[in-house]
């Protein structure tokens, strides 16, 4: 089902943490995408949190998600899904479409970029559903300078793959692990 992500009949919030990132490592392009899994040390605060608050923030992104189809005509939607997680540091990734899902799958680290631009990243990644491949090529160009103008964001002003690999430009997160662990003093 579109949107939703099956987490668990627990009640318990660790067990509904953990249960959703494995649900999330399935849906990655590389499951170690999602490593948190295995880091004792952060694992228990991520999974807590994570078990009290997904609901929220992935209701957050999935409005973002609204505002990009809204862009264009029905027909012309691609079936995606979203979802926050927290992707390993070492793929050095804010966000990620993973094409090869049906529906297809966009995964936004929300703990990496402050959550007034999480809109951004959220165009970003929908811009490559949208053009149905990876890259930052021309056709790339053409669904993310639409996705901008029907959201009121400034088009790219060049089609060069340097720059679009960064736009919209979006501002970082001090510490993508503290939002994860609640620590973060700004609210989604």
């Amino acid at each position: 089902m579109v949107g939703k992500l099956i987490i668990t009949t627990s009640t318990d919030p660790f067990t509904r943490g953990l249960d959703y990132l494995y649900g999330v490592r399935s849906l990655a392009l590389d499951a170690e995408m999602i490593d948190v899994v295995f880091d004792m040390e952060n694992r228990k605060p991520l999974c807590m949190w994570i078990g009290e608050h997904i609901e929220a923030v992935n209701a957050k992104l999935e409005n973002y998600l609204q505002a990009c189809h809204d862009c264009f005509h029905p027909w012309e939607q691609p079936a995606i899904q979203i979802f926050a997680a927290p992707i390993a540091q070492s793929f050095g990734l804010d966000g990620l479409c993973n094409l090869q899902t049906n529906p297809i799958t966009i995964l936004i680290d929300v703990g990496r970029v402050i959550p007034a631009d999480w809109l951004l990243l959220v165009v970003h990644e929908y811009a490559h559903a949208h053009a149905g491949s990876p890259g930052h090529h021309e056709k790339y160009a053409r669904s993310l300078s639409h996705l901008c103008l029907g959201l009121g964001i400034a088009p790219p002003e060049s089609i060069q793959e340097s720059q679009l690999r960064f736009y919209p430009d979006y501002r970082p997160t001090q510490n993508p692990l503290a939002f994860w662990r609640g620590e973060s003093a700004v609210s989604y």
